[in-house]
């Protein structure tokens, strides 16, 4: 389309290959930035359920057990945080340690919250402190950030909106005066002075895109 639009030569769209890359890999990081924040969520909700568990007086392999249970209404199967609480069964019925595993878990995801509760989990199992309070202020910390977060994503959802709408109209635009009044862009087209002037637009339109997909990602 950018070709088209801004080259009318479908040739152009061969030069324009590292342009599709690089909007490739940023729709890669969106996409997994939101799959990231889904399983922070999960991660919060299993959480609590463990820490119920362990409340209720179920050993920690035993509350592992349990959890995974509680969360199959929630979840299906081939959700993340399914496939985490199954695998970390398989390892605790290999006779591995409750915080092995853990470790482990925190060691395949590289997230910051599951690295700090499970440092903190860890630390407290050491010293002999109290498991259960502790579990439950770290899934509070964890759950007002998740809060926060998603207040903040709400009031930017009008932003996005806006800011999706303004990438859509410069092309839209072009593309209209090209329908409609197709004499109007001819100049710039076929010449080297057109073709210079067609890229200055684009870089700058490739550039103020960048600029809002900054803006609009914030990060707690």
């Amino acid at each position: 389309m950018l070709a088209y639009l801004f080259y009318n030569t479908w040739a152009a769209a061969i030069v324009l290959i590292p342009v599709g890359i690089f909007y490739l890999h940023q729709w890669r990081e969106d996409y997994c930035r939101k799959k990231e924040q889904e399983f922070r969520e999960q991660f919060q909700n299993g959480m609590q359920i463990l820490a119920s568990a362990l409340k209720a007086g179920y050993s920690v392999e035993n509350a592992v057990r349990e959890t995974e249970k509680d969360l199959r209404p929630l979840y299906p199967k081939d959700s993340r945080i399914r496939r985490e609480f199954i695998r970390m069964i398989h390892e605790l019925d290999m006779n591995l340690t409750a915080e092995q595993v853990l470790k482990d878990m925190a060691g395949r995801i590289q997230q910051e919250d599951v690295d700090n509760f499970v440092t903190v989990f860890a630390t407290a199992k050491r010293t002999g402190g109290d498991s259960i309070s502790i579990l439950k202020n770290t899934v509070q910390m964890i759950g007002e950030k998740i809060e926060v977060e998603r207040e903040i994503q709400t009031l930017l959802a009008a932003k996005k909106l806006e800011f999706n709408v303004m990438c859509i109209i410069p092309l839209g635009m072009v593309l209209y005066m090209r329908m409609a009044f197709p004499e109007f862009l001819s100049v710039l087209y076929g010449s080297l002075v057109g073709v210079i002037m067609m890229s200055v637009c684009l870089g700058v339109y490739a550039f103020a895109w960048r600029l809002g997909t900054k803006m609009v990602q914030i990060e707690v």
